[in-house]
């Protein structure tokens, strides 16, 4: 009998077969796996289909043949990604605002060719989170990819950067002037992926939101503010720029009650030095980026927290209030 023009393809249907459709809980027979090649023009033995879990094994799948009375299987163990990481890896795809739902569906569909069929099943679950709000710049996926390889290229950018005006229209900052930069790292703050880089006008370390940079081209070899980045620990960036907005940052103490010791530890880290107060309360002291959305973070635990030092954050931090507090004022009165 002739051979198949098919059968040297014999060892990677068994192996494709086994990683799509078995787990532990879903074994397949050397007969079913006889009946699969053969629907396929591959001919195969018992025999050989014994032999071919041993060449497999050799090769590092970890194939494993589970007995359950009688009947007998063989099945895909261990996997590179077990499924707890898969659901992991969904979940973080699934609410992420930077993902557009139709590359979340995209990369949803290619995590679950890492688990077998049978639990993929158990992947394909929506992630609802209230309000969520998914990117529809799909563009941006690909830009981070860009922006990665510019930083590994050593290449330096420029780019417009844009706000959205009172229509919800995109309008270039500067009148549409070019942003210069040497990038230097990507960090991901609140759902939201910034670019961190070297200004070499203004001679400091600045970021910007990755969603509204457009235009990025190269701007030429050789980044510069090398050692202006070295010199900054970028866990503690992150840290002092609240909802990653630009300020001068300084030595900031404050003062919590004690019942917000769990929100102090997760915003500054197990690092930072809680110190006991007052009767009730406890004190910390951090670098942060006294601007509006640290003060906004603060006015969250209402009279649980206020600034003791140094002078100027606490002037501001009334002023801060007194705005609010003003705005209400002048609505109260020209309501009629």
């Amino acid at each position: 009998m002739a051979r198949s023009p098919r059968q040297k393809q014999k060892l990677l249907l068994i192996r494709e077969y086994l990683e799509r459709y078995t787990d532990e809980d879903h074994p397949v027979s050397t007969g079913e796996l006889i009946e699969y090649l053969a629907a396929r023009d591959v001919a195969a033995e018992r025999k050989s289909i014994y032999d071919d879990m041993e060449t497999l094994r050799a090769f590092g799948v970890d194939v494993e043949r589970a007995r359950r009375g009688n009947a007998s299987g063989w099945y895909v163990a261990q996997r590179d990604f077990q499924l707890p990481e898969l659901r992991l890896l969904v979940d973080s795809v699934q609410s992420s605002r930077f993902i557009t739902r139709k590359k979340s569906l995209e990369l949803i569909g290619k995590i679950e060719r890492l688990a077998s069929e049978h639990q993929a099943r158990g992947l394909r679950r929506q992630v609802w989170v209230k309000n969520r709000i998914k990117s529809m710049n799909e563009s941006i996926y690909y830009l981070v990819d860009d922006l990665h390889a510019a930083i590994d290229a050593d290449r330096r950018i420029r780019f417009h950067y844009f706000q959205y005006d009172a229509r919800g229209k995109k309008q270039l900052r500067r009148g549409g002037a070019w942003y210069r930069l040497s990038p230097y790292a990507l960090l991901w703050d609140n759902e939201n992926y910034y670019l961190v880089g070297y200004d070499p006008q203004a001679g400091i370390l600045k970021h910007f939101r990755v969603d509204k940079m457009t235009d990025v081209t190269d701007d030429g070899p050789g980044r510069e503010g090398a050692e202006v980045f070295a010199a900054q620990d970028m866990s503690a960036y992150t840290n002092a720029h609240f909802g990653m907005f630009s300020g001068e940052t300084v030595r900031v103490r404050l003062e919590f009650s004690n019942d917000l010791a769990g929100a102090a530890v997760d915003r500054f880290g197990t690092d930072a030095i809680l110190v006991p107060g007052r009767e009730g309360t406890f004190t910390v002291t951090v670098d942060a980026a006294v601007n509006e959305p640290f003060f906004a973070w603060l006015c969250t635990f209402g009279d649980g927290v206020r600034i003791l030092a140094p002078e100027s954050a606490v002037q501001a931090m009334k002023e801060h209030v007194r705005k609010i507090l003003s705005r209400y004022e002048t609505e109260k009165e020209e309501t009629p």
